[in-house]
């Protein structure tokens, strides 16, 4: 049965933001997802049940414990929460897959972030970000100072869904879209969507040096990530332009 099972029920949040991490184009939102659960050294709030999620389990380093791939974090004093995926949710299941994870957002009052690659070839230049809504979440992207898209465009896969049922439903959501390789995972990417759209919007100070720093070992630690979203047939997450005259 598709449930959100909550493990740390001592945990008190005010409707928080809540950060989406499925794996996506150059990975920008599972890294910057995995960067701020370590950063902050937050707490496994709960496991994620839904369709669309591998029939798999998952074990940390140095614990015996399992949990599914699927995990929600907390951290009760910046009232913050991140959806962190270790596999890619199925592009056929992501509208059940939304439905599942974002009826739970509703009823625990929570504001999502969801967070998508627009594939662009590498330049010198900081990679461009800008927001999309939902609902409020215009408000938050206007106080934040990010910038509307410049072109028309969708977004697919698991966080178009969710997305989607957002606006079906209109419930108040913020999609941060920054530009990312198309190939290969970009920190660089993800700490623009962390400094400039991350932060602004949730008003917590996210420290990224590392995530610069060890950006080789990242990118190692997650192109076999890659890799296997490279061999599902359908779209995974992303965003692109859509030029109607070509």
């Amino acid at each position: 049965m598709a449930r959100i099972n909550v493990l740390a029920e001592d945990v008190e949040l005010d409707a928080p933001f809540l950060i989406e991490g499925l794996p996506g184009v150059g990975l920008v939102g599972k890294i910057a997802a995995d960067h701020i659960v370590e950063a902050f050294d937050m707490i496994h709030y709960a496991n994620v049940h839904c369709e669309g999620i591998p029939p798999v389990v998952t074990y940390p380093e140095d614990d015996s414990r399992l949990s599914t791939p699927v995990r929600i974090y907390a951290d009760a004093e910046r009232d913050l929460l991140v959806l962190q995926s270790d596999v890619p949710v199925s592009p056929a299941a992501a509208t059940e897959f939304a439905d599942c994870v974002a009826g739970w957002f509703e009823e625990e009052a929570v504001t999502p972030l969801y967070l998508s690659g627009r594939p662009a070839e590498k330049e010198a230049a900081p990679p461009a970000l800008y927001g999309i809504a939902t609902g409020e979440g215009g408000t938050h992207l206007d106080r934040a100072g990010i910038d509307a898209p410049s072109e028309m465009g969708l977004v697919t896969g698991p966080t178009g869904a969710l997305l989607s049922h957002a606006l079906e439903n209109d419930r108040t959501a913020v999609g941060l879209v920054v530009e990312s390789d198309p190939q290969f995972p970009d920190p660089e990417a993800s700490r623009a969507l962390i400094t400039h759209g991350i932060e602004p919007i949730t008003d917590v100070d996210i420290p990224t040096d590392t995530l610069v720093d060890r950006a080789d070992e990242i990118q190692r630690a997650k192109e076999q990530l890659a890799m296997r979203m490279q061999d599902i047939e359908e779209e995974s997450t992303e965003a692109r332009p859509l030029r109607m005259y070509q």
